[in-house]
């Protein structure tokens, strides 16, 4: 059986070895057609502790890891936008 891969945005990347992941998916409404955007998250595996909040990722699904981790990150699509960068003044 093929494994899913989805793609989303970072928005915890706090636990160990852990990166929550958003991923969002738009839908027709049944009765008035109007388009909503639904949205679900993911736990993944992230090894080396290598993304973090904000950044895009594609995500596989894979063997149970722990209790809610069955996903592991592939790769990064796009880095985070709002990176906070010190300045001195």
């Amino acid at each position: 059986m093929p494994k899913r891969i989805l793609v989303g945005t970072v928005v915890s990347d706090k636990t160990d070895k852990t990166v929550v992941v958003k991923v969002e998916r738009k839908v027709k409404h049944p009765l008035y057609g109007k388009i909503i955007r639904r949205s679900k998250k993911y736990h993944a595996h992230d090894e080396d502790n290598s993304f973090k909040a904000g950044e895009t990722v594609r995500i596989e699904e894979t063997r149970p890891i722990s209790k809610l981790k069955t996903w592991k990150v592939l790769d990064r699509v796009q880095a985070s936008k709002g990176v906070a960068v010190e300045a001195d003044v």
